[in-house]
């Protein structure tokens, strides 16, 4: 049998009614009403706790005092307010408000696993006033759809990540993790193996775009992007034929040989020997500053080295924002090619699976501030990616930092405790499914506790978010433990020296 939890009063709308109960409910819990010859889900978003003899009149706490001791254990009530999540079938928003004094029931059990577990999906957490009710998402809508993983630090970011990993390995899914600290590379997934990409990328298949952000070449310097160009298209001719030499070589050869023979000609092209020079000069800083970056050895294309039905990491904690911002938006210019080249069967080469592009720090490189590279690239997979079957997941602490065009084009979120006024506003500008009274939510959820929106979950909801079952990632230190192991081994070594120094004598 159903729990009474109280009835509806005052005006109601068809996505609003406010209530009043004798029980103490909680917020985040699920209700339900029967009206219109249908059952109706909703949600409680607001509380209020009142008491009739203690009004808002009263102003000293002296007289309070004595009235509770007049009165004993005085009448309290609670108000509060439901927003309508749909029919229970369907969850489709009634045309039509609930009557006043339409009784209000606490959703069973058995309903909501209705809801959050009939369909095929990966179980993300339980419910968070429901333990014993598993939360699954839509994959195919959360691939498609494109995630967010938002919070501030400490709140289960990396967590929360790994569980959907795992997940996701479970359906032999392929993933791949741009790994900001170098963090990912060292877990254990229990669902599938890590493979880790080298960091490197060849000279030969960099663009002559990304030859000029590393070097560091101004778009306003025209001579010197015409025979930086020049230099990699004859590279890249060399590349076809059967000269063994190294592409960055070739590059630095065919420069030298333009500047001497510009040199052997009219004076007045000096300024042309000039911007010869510059690109020489910028070429070898590149590869001197980048040296860690650029692999000039027969390595593979670096999206050739994705295995499918494995979490890929490239890991780029030792990397600088530039280099990191070059391989982010290489691998992705090139998987999203691929895959266009796989669905509309042109003969190019092909990546054959659909991909989940994971990126830690995702504000370093989708930045509201910064011009990145990788920017353009992030915001055209979040608008076109869904149909060439290039999934994106951006991570990020710093979410007031996110590239609105990019996050706006994020269906689904899975937003942890936000606390900074800034970040909650910057995602509710992004997002019209989360409301003013979720979003005061944010601040007073705890570690692991998460609030999800968007097509990949039926209805908003709030979730306890499952431990990670692998080795665990992004975890605080136990520094005291650190400190007391320490002391330990140095007591331990100095004993033994002792003892070394009296067996000496």
């Amino acid at each position: 049998m159903s729990e009474f939890l109280g009835r509806c009063y005052g005006e109601t709308t068809p996505s609003k009614v406010s209530f009043i109960s004798k029980e103490t409910p909680a917020v985040g819990e699920y209700v339900y009403l029967n009206y219109d010859d249908k059952t109706i889900l909703g949600m409680i978003d607001s509380l209020f706790r009142g008491c009739t003899t203690l009004g808002d009149d009263l102003l000293n706490p002296d007289t309070i005092g004595k009235i509770l001791k007049l009165d004993g254990d005085t009448e309290c009530y609670i108000r509060g307010t439901i927003t309508i999540l749909g029919d229970k079938d369907k969850l489709i928003i009634p045309r039509t408000p609930a009557p006043p004094g339409t009784i209000i029931y606490k959703a069973e059990k058995e309903l909501l696993k209705e809801i959050f577990e009939k369909d095929e999906g990966i179980k993300i957490g339980t419910i968070l006033k429901q333990p014993d009710v598993a939360v699954k998402l839509d994959v195919n809508k959360m691939v498609s759809r494109h995630l967010a993983i938002l919070a501030m630090t400490g709140s289960g970011k990396s967590n929360t990540t790994s569980v959907i990993i795992d997940e996701l390995l479970r359906l032999n899914g392929t993933i791949l993790v741009f790994d900001a600290h170098s963090e990912y590379s060292k877990t254990e997934f229990k669902n599938g193996k890590t493979i880790t990409i080298p960091s490197k990328i060849n000279p030969r298949d960099l663009s002559v775009h990304e030859y000029m952000k590393l070097g560091k070449f101004s778009e306003g310097a025209t001579n010197q992007t015409k025979y930086l160009r020049d230099a990699y298209d004859y590279a890249k001719e060399q590349d076809l034929t059967d000269n063994k030499e190294d592409f960055f070589d070739n590059m630095i050869s065919w420069i030298k040989d333009k500047i001497k023979e510009l040199e052997g000609e009219d004076p007045k092209r000096k300024s042309h020997i000039e911007a010869n020079y510059q690109v020489l000069f910028k070429l070898e800083d590149m590869y001197r500053i980048h040296y860690n970056l650029l692999n000039r050895t027969d390595v593979g294309d670096m999206v050739d080295s994705i295995v499918p039905g494995k979490v890929n990491i490239v890991s780029l904690g030792s990397l600088s924002e530039t280099p990191t911002d070059i391989i982010v938006k290489h691998m992705l210019d090139n998987i999203l090619i691929r895959r266009k080249n796989k669905i509309e069967n042109n003969g190019k080469k092909v990546l054959d699976y659909p991909i989940f592009c994971v990126i830690e720090e995702a504000h370093n490189l989708a930045s509201n501030s910064l011009n990145t590279k990788s920017k353009s690239t992030i915001s055209k997979i979040a608008r076109e990616g869904r149909k060439f079957g290039v999934g994106l997941c951006l991570v990020s602490q710093s979410p007031k930092s996110l590239d609105n065009g990019s996050l706006s084009q994020i269906n689904n979120l899975i937003i942890l405790r936000l606390v900074e006024p800034g970040d909650q506003k910057h995602v509710q500008k992004s997002s019209e499914s989360l409301s003013n009274d979720l979003l005061e939510q944010l601040p007073s959820l705890n570690i692991g506790e998460a609030v999800i929106l968007g097509q990949m979950t039926k209805i908003p909801t709030m979730v306890k978010i499952d431990e990670f079952e692998g080795k665990s990632v992004g975890s605080d230190l136990d520094i005291v433990k650190l400190w007391q192991t320490d002391k330990q081994e140095r007591e331990e070594k100095r004993k033994k020296d002792n003892e070394d120094i009296e067996l000496l004598l």
